[in-house]
Parts: structure tokens; C-alpha cells; sequence
């Protein structure tokens, strides 16, 4: 019986996305990223490899996982062999603490949490560094969710200089988001096949990743400032140039729903009443507000006519990987 180690990651929200890969195999993306981690939502992930295994044991959120889940984490877990030489299945227990592929990035957490958990049970002791190279190869936006706090994924060009780094791991200023979760149904779209159809077909897609690099550096400037209004204003012209390319892709397509446009009026009219709050949206339905605590009330309060209590979740900036 092989040690059992669990690990906790938490999700991302990107404030300059990544939409996009340039080498699908190795998840390459064709231009830098940058996020905040989120406390609120987390997945909890424990490994244990074993002799007595004839094949990978894989539970999500107590049942046994579907078979695309289960074939898709064996794969990332052949990495981990390969990489510690370990010739054994595994047991793995996964929990999500977020509304699973209803555009809040629960792969991020998850893969962050098993590449985590997966590698300190395989014997091996890896930086984070590492670490973060390895949770990319299970899903882009995971490697971002090995660090706490504000965390920029650097593009790189292949699988040893594409990771993230960690711009401000302790966030001392008074920034958080709140998540309208519209939606937890399965995406029409998955992030995959959405990325890989807007590269092909959108003529606006060289256009996003020029304008997308170059954001990055104008970004942690207003994180350096602790200016909450050019965070925000940065990351709803990246939000929007994201699902612009996909609109403009053969055929179009968008995340967008009916409440979608709702949370963004709302957005947009507080701040024109003066109020200081911004929205990002990933690939999926959801808006995410950025704004500080102290207006967080008022915002709140404008959302109310239109969605529950239990859509509307009050998250700050996160912890990067931890042990449990």
C-alpha cells in the first residue's frame, strides 16, 4: 500500500485570458494569461498508489467518475508515472467545491489538486514550478491554480519555459469578486472544442493574442498601483475581446444566455451611478463581478431582483496548493 496524500487547490478566475493553444498536445498557449485564485471555490483531492490495483479507481464527488473523466485523469496520471518510474495504479478521491463546467474553472482546481496530490504520492518533490508545468498538461488554467493571489501563466514556447509564476501571492488591498452563477448545467460548448474553433476560423484571432500579450504587462502595473478601476477596466476589454473572437468564428457561437446580458446591464448601470465594479466572464455562462468589499452591499442589492441568493457568491483572492 502506497502513501495517501491529499491536496487542495483552488479555482482561478483569468482577468487577461487564455484563449487558445498553440500546441493542443502539450497545452501551449498562443499568448500569456494572468488571474486571480479564488477562496471560495476549491477542490479537495487524495491519492494513494497501490499493488493491489489492476486499474486506476477514480470517485468524483463520492460516485465513480464517467468514463471521458476517468480516461482523461488516468492519461494525466500515466505523466506522473512516467515521470517517478512508478509502474502503479492509483486510487483517487476527488471533491469539488465548484459548480463543475459551468464556466467557474473547476478544472483548474481539479487538475491543480491531482497533479499536486498525484506527484507527492508518486515520491516525487516537486517545485512549483514543476508542479505548475504539470498541472498544464491536464488542463491550461490549472497551472495558474498551483499559486495563491494575482499569478501569470508566461506563454513559453514548449513543455519546460510554460508556467506560471506568482505576481502578488499575498493581495493586501481590498479587491474580490462576486459569482453569478447562471447556469451549472454541462456546456453546449466545451472550453476545448470552442478554443480549437475560434483558432481555425475567427479572422479576429491574431488580432486577440496581440492584444492579449499586450495587456499583461499594463495589468500588473494597475495590481502594483492597487487601482481597482484599471484592474477592472483591463479585464472586461479582455473578457470581451475573448468572446468577441468566438462570435466571429465559422459557425459563430457564443456562452452568452439571456441572464448573461442581464448581470452585465446591472454592471454597467452601477457604474454609471458611480459605483465601482467591473465583469469577466470565462468560457460559460457566468459573470463574475470584481469590486471591493465596501460596495459589495450595494451590488448585491442591484443583482437581487433578478437572481437568488444561492447565485450570488462573494469570493476573494485564494491560497495557492496546499496539503491536508
Amino acid at each position: 500500500m502506497g502513501q495517501s496524500i491529499t491536496a487542495r487547490a483552488h479555482t482561478n478566475i483569468a482577468l487577461i485570458k487564455y484563449w487558445g493553444k498553440q500546441n493542443p498536445e502539450l497545452i501551449i498557449p498562443y499568448n500569456s494569461s494572468l488571474s486571480m485564485t479564488l477562496d471560495h471555490f476549491y477542490t479537495d483531492t487524495t491519492v494513494r498508489f497501490s499493488t493491489d490495483l489492476t486499474a486506476d479507481q477514480i470517485s468524483f464527488n463520492g460516485a465513480i467518475a464517467d468514463t471521458k473523466t476517468s480516461t482523461q485523469m488516468s492519461q494525466f496520471l500515466d505523466l506522473i508515472r512516467k515521470q517517478a518510474h512508478l509502474p502503479l495504479f492509483a486510487a483517487v478521491e476527488t471533491i469539488n467545491h465548484v459548480p463543475n463546467a459551468a464556466g467557474l474553472a473547476s478544472s483548474a482546481s481539479g487538475y491543480a489538486a491531482l497533479a499536486a496530490a498525484g506527484s507527492r504520492a508518486a515520491g516525487l518533490e516537486l517545485n512549483d514550478r514543476d508542479l505548475s508545468r504539470l498541472a498544464r498538461r491536464g488542463s491550461g488554467s490549472a497551472t495558474r491554480s498551483i499559486y495563491g493571489g494575482f499569478v501569470e501563466w508566461q506563454r513559453g514556447t514548449n513543455d519546460l519555459d510554460s508556467y506560471a509564476v506568482p505576481v502578488q501571492e499575498t493581495v493586501d488591498w481590498d479587491i474580490q469578486m462576486i459569482a453569478i452563477v447562471l447556469n451549472d448545467r454541462q456546456k453546449a460548448i466545451a472550453s476545448r472544442a470552442g478554443m480549437a474553433n475560434t483558432v481555425a476560423t475567427s479572422p479576429y484571432y491574431p488580432a486577440w493574442v496581440e492584444t492579449a500579450q499586450a495587456a499583461i504587462p499594463a495589468m500588473k502595473a494597475a495590481i502594483v498601483k492597487k487601482d481597482i478601476n484599471l484592474v477592472g477596466q483591463l479585464a472586461e476589454q479582455s473578457a470581451m475581446q475573448m468572446h468577441a473572437t468566438t462570435l466571429s468564428a465559422v459557425p459563430p457561437f457564443t456562452y452568452f444566455e439571456p441572464e448573461t446580458l442581464q448581470a452585465i446591464k446591472v454592471v454597467q448601470t452601477l457604474r454609471q451611478q458611480g459605483v465601482s465594479c467591473y465583469y469577466t466572464m470565462d468560457a460559460g455562462p457566468n459573470v463574475k463581478v470584481i469590486c471591493a468589499s465596501q460596495e459589495t452591499p450595494q451590488i448585491l442589492a442591484a443583482l437581487a431582483p433578478y437572481f437568488s441568493p444561492e447565485q450570488l457568491l462573494v469570493a476573494k483572492p485564494g491560497p495557492g496548493v496546499s496539503y491536508r
